[in-house]
């Protein structure tokens, strides 16, 4: 019922929440922003971004290249179920990862 009067990205920021009220060590989100607006998605990844600085292990799984070039420090490119490249956003550019996932 709660779900009907919240927007996505709020429904998110709870579903983030009640996963932390279980004090994990690692958080693995898949598709975090998906069907959310993008100030939303803003706040989503300013949440992640302080619990990284924390110390909380995050695996962030995309299928939005600018979303995890922004917002990791590390990017796994996985094709057919293997990692085939690994990227350091601080290394590289979003054209290069792009260029590697879309080619």
């Amino acid at each position: 019922m709660l779900s009907r009067t919240l927007s996505g990205g709020n429904q998110q920021r709870i579903a983030i929440a009640k996963w932390l009220a279980t004090d994990p060590k690692l958080l693995i989100l898949d598709a975090p922003t998906v069907g959310v607006d993008v100030g939303a998605r803003a706040g989503i990844f300013d949440i992640v971004v302080k619990l990284a600085e924390t110390g909380l292990a995050i695996i962030l799984i995309s299928d939005e290249v600018p979303e995890v070039y922004f917002n990791a420090d590390r990017v796994l490119h996985m094709a057919k179920g293997r990692v085939v490249n690994q990227f350091m956003p601080a290394d590289c550019s979003l054209a290069d990862i792009e260029a590697a996932v879309y080619a």
